[in-house]
């Protein structure tokens, strides 16, 4: 690494060097330098992490500039050939105005009507419509009273309607706007007067209706063949804690928990019961989980990127650019590559290894020195090993149809929490963090299976099911 055009890695070893040839150092004051180079050397590393080399956000990456789009061959809009979209007319207008031609502006003449020409403007109108109940009373000769049944759910002398819950689930859960900007809407929109406490309420009451609908996303999810499996840090009352995620192209599942690791995985119960292909970033206790793995090749080129630009580890420039072919081939052939087309390039993965065995060795068992277990490695090292132990859940993606590329699919379903994190700071309390998990997995796996978020919160405060929860 190169920092201020002073060579870091260069300047260390060389410095290492003259302690070691410096033999009246005391054994204290030599472990004491040992640990500051070693720190030196961590805190120069950190300096060259970035979005592309790391997992850090692209967001934290020093002077961040977007890369410039190449120029285009392609004059603006619509190109020729493509069907383009456009406003449409409506079949049935709200309103019609019928517009007479002034015949004070015609030249003398008779004329007669031969029909209309239309133009359409589509605007809105935000209204409220309050509903007033009236239930008839009828009383007998005796005086006893007879009164009609209100419809269900109408309990009280006033209350909102439906149409109010689900556009305040809607704004808070989906949209992640605030309480007090849902308050402003509702007032200065519609005149309603709702409070932070009835929003809450509102949210709570989505949580609760959706009970079984989390039992049965689970239970989705424990017999699919293909889960992607992600965490992520939440805050949650100012503690760091948990917020885990279990999901594929049908089916999302969210919940909080204090634990990262197994003893969060089986209380929420998905994995235990899991016997497909697993696939995850490589975090050690996903491997107690389903039959086979499928390892994240995003973080692989991360950390190769990382490899190359600090530890100037030439494998791992080839490594990335190949697993990157090898993406490409897969796409070019449809979804996967058969056996014949699979081998050269798993041929090609392994001489890269044998390659890097000779540019990255293990440590020098011999420099043990009454050390036990394994030796330090470099993060280069791990990776090499990583890669080498770990070869057919890196390529599975390559031959099996079913397993993609990257764990993207669980990241993309995860980063609308971290945009609530942004917004918001933390939930402020564990009932707020599971009311958000519950209802963003239930309007997530709505959206993949085509049912819109505000469809799919109507249908819940009706008392109905998404038809792709009912039995066939």
């Amino acid at each position: 690494m190169t920092i201020d055009n002073l060579d870091v890695e260069d300047t260390i070893d060389r410095v290492k060097a003259l302690i070691a040839e410096e033999k009246d150092l005391s054994p204290a004051l030599r472990s004491s330098l040992e640990v500051m180079l070693l720190l030196v050397t961590l805190l120069a590393n950190r300096l060259g992490l970035n979005s592309k080399n790391s997992s850090k956000l692209p967001s934290t990456d020093p002077n961040r500039n977007k890369e410039p789009k190449g120029k285009s061959s392609r004059k603006p809009g619509g190109q020729k050939g493509s069907n383009g979209s456009t406003l449409l007319p409506v079949d049935d207008p709200d309103e019609i105005q019928v517009l007479p031609v002034d015949r004070s502006t015609l030249p003398p003449g008779n004329y007669r009507d031969v029909g209309f020409e239309s133009r359409q403007v589509i605007d809105l109108d935000i209204s409220t419509v309050v509903t007033e109940y009236r239930a008839q009373i009828l009383e007998d000769q005796q005086g006893k009273r007879f009164v009609a049944s209100f419809p269900k759910g109408v309990t009280r002398p006033a209350q909102y309607g439906i149409g109010v819950k689900v556009n305040s689930v809607y704004m808070s859960q989906y949209q992640l706007i605030p309480y007090n900007r849902i308050e402003d809407h509702f007032l200065e929109q519609m005149n309603i007067p709702v409070s932070a406490g009835s929003i809450f309420n509102f949210n709570k009451d989505a949580y609760d209706r959706l009970e079984f609908f989390d039992q049965w996303v689970r239970n989705q999810l424990a017999s699919s063949g293909l889960v992607h499996a992600d965490e992520t840090g939440i805050n949650i009352g100012g503690k760091r804690l948990w917020l885990h995620n279990a999901s594929n192209d049908e089916f999302t599942h969210f919940f909080p928990h204090a634990k990262r690791g197994g003893e969060a995985l089986d209380e929420i119960g998905i994995l235990p019961r899991f016997t497909g292909i697993l696939c995850h970033d490589h975090w050690k206790p996903y491997f107690k989980y389903g039959a086979s793995h499928a390892l994240c090749n995003a973080h692989h080129l991360r950390e190769l990127e990382r490899a190359w630009e600090q530890d100037n580890q030439k494998w791992a420039k080839d490594m990335a650019s190949l697993l990157r072919e090898i993406n490409q081939a897969v796409q070019d052939a449809g979804d996967h590559l058969d056996n014949i087309a699979a081998a050269p390039y798993r041929k090609r993965y392994r001489t890269l290894l044998e390659e890097a065995e000779r540019e990255c060795p293990a440590p020098d068992e011999s420099q043990r020195k009454g050390r036990r277990g394994k030796l330090p490695r470099s993060k280069s090292r791990n990776l090499l090993e990583r890669l080498r132990d770990f070869e057919v859940d890196v390529l599975r993606f390559m031959e099996n149809k079913e397993v993609p590329f990257s764990n993207n699919l669980a990241e993309n379903d995860l980063r609308m929490t971290k945009v609530q994190q942004k917004i918001s700071g933390c939930f402020r309390s564990w009932d707020g963090a599971k009311i958000f998990c519950r209802i963003r997995s239930y309007l997530s796996t709505c959206r993949k299976q085509g049912v819109s978020a505000s469809e799919a919160l109507r249908l819940l405060f009706e008392g109905k099911s998404p038809q792709f929860m009912l039995p066939e």
